[in-house]
């Protein structure tokens, strides 16, 4: 039986939803551009997490699209109500009100991702920490995004007595937190859609999709091949604060991505510029010469902590703690009047092989 290429159904979003690090439109742009007669593919794109999602499926067979979009929201719904700080109903919400020193009941998911985030922070040396929650908070990053002044030096300390993975423990049976300061604040942003995406790439696989390309904010997880049967073309943006433009177009296939990068989301005081990137060990932005990270791993959930941690660090110790655990990274790096790119020997081998 033969089958027509069915067009991506596009919707108006709003601002906030434009991804700012990944331009993955290279993967999809036969699509945009008139829906060529390649392999048979659907996309699938709407809102989550403060940002847009984006599934494009290849060879995706006789499928009722409307109840495989049900499921997919479904799906970012049940991870949204455990993990977003906008929800003040959802269990990480809920668990950051609690003031509690005894032991918290949290489900598998958010276990799951402590877990892995407390991992990173640990390789790390605590550049990638969960419990910084405050301080982006007081610096007109988290959800509110009042804040546009640079805080009080006796704030960002009293914040700061909040944070680190020191402040809190978890342990796996039964699945609990426990605080070890009242006031801890958990924010999963530097991790949770990473885990989204992975979480929709084992839901694709389980349902028998061989070849597809997930975005959630600029996570990606390639599988397969694309609908002109090779790798997916992924593009990584130059860090330009106006207007957009590609840096380096990769071939990813079984592979995910995550970026990390200060260049949009930021505001200026007295001719300084605070972006959104806040180091742990300080209480503030980072002050340096990284733009922005990309990091290549088996999972968006590694890939999303890693990219976070490296951008925190900034680029000589982000470099070097890449390279020592062998991850596939790629730093822009402002460098006179100009940006320029440098590699981990992992990111030059994984792209490479692609």
């Amino acid at each position: 039986m033969n089958r027509t290429v069915q067009c991506p159904r596009l919707r108006t979003l709003k601002p906030e939803f434009i991804r700012h690090i990944i331009i993955a439109i290279l993967a999809v742009a036969p699509l945009l551009a008139g829906c060529e007669k390649h392999r048979p593919v659907i996309q699938l794109i709407g809102a989550t997490m403060g940002t847009q999602y984006s599934i494009t499926i290849v060879n995706p067979g006789e499928i009722q699209q409307e109840a495989l979009e049900t499921s997919i929201e479904a799906l970012l719904g049940s991870i949204s109500a455990v993990m977003s700080t906008y929800d003040p109903e959802s269990e990480l919400s809920l668990m950051n009100q609690n003031a509690s020193r005894e032991w918290i009941k949290i489900s598998d998911s958010l276990h799951d991702v402590l877990q892995t985030a407390v991992a990173v922070a640990e390789a790390s040396g605590g550049a990638f920490d969960v419990s910084v929650g405050p301080l982006v908070n007081l610096w007109g990053f988290g959800p509110d995004r009042e804040a546009t002044v640079v805080p009080d030096p006796s704030a960002v300390a009293n914040a700061s007595e909040q944070v680190g993975t020191d402040k809190f423990e978890i342990k796996a049976n039964p699945r609990a937190l426990r605080k070890r300061h009242p006031e801890v604040y958990i924010d999963l942003s530097g991790i949770a859609k990473g885990y989204a995406v992975d979480r929709l790439a084992m839901f694709l696989h389980k349902n028998k999709y061989e070849d597809f390309l997930v975005d959630i904010g600029g996570e990606l997880r390639a599988a397969g091949l694309n609908q002109n049967g090779r790798a997916w073309r992924i593009g990584i943006e130059n860090p330009m604060t106006e207007g957009r433009e590609i840096g380096q177009t990769i071939a990813l296939t079984n592979t995910a991505l995550a970026s990390s990068g200060n260049y949009r989301n930021y505001f200026e005081s007295d001719g300084v510029r605070y972006g959104h990137t806040i180091d742990p060990k300080t209480g503030a932005p980072t002050q340096h010469r990284l733009a922005s990270v990309t990091v290549l791993h088996s999972t968006a959930m590694l890939a999303d902590a890693w990219a976070t941690a490296l951008m925190s660090m900034g680029f000589g110790a982000g470099l070097k703690v890449a390279n020592e655990h062998e991850l596939a990274a790629l730093f822009f790096v402002a460098e006179a009047d100009n940006w320029n790119s440098h590699a981990t020997r992992a990111y030059d081998i994984a792209v490479g092989s692609n």
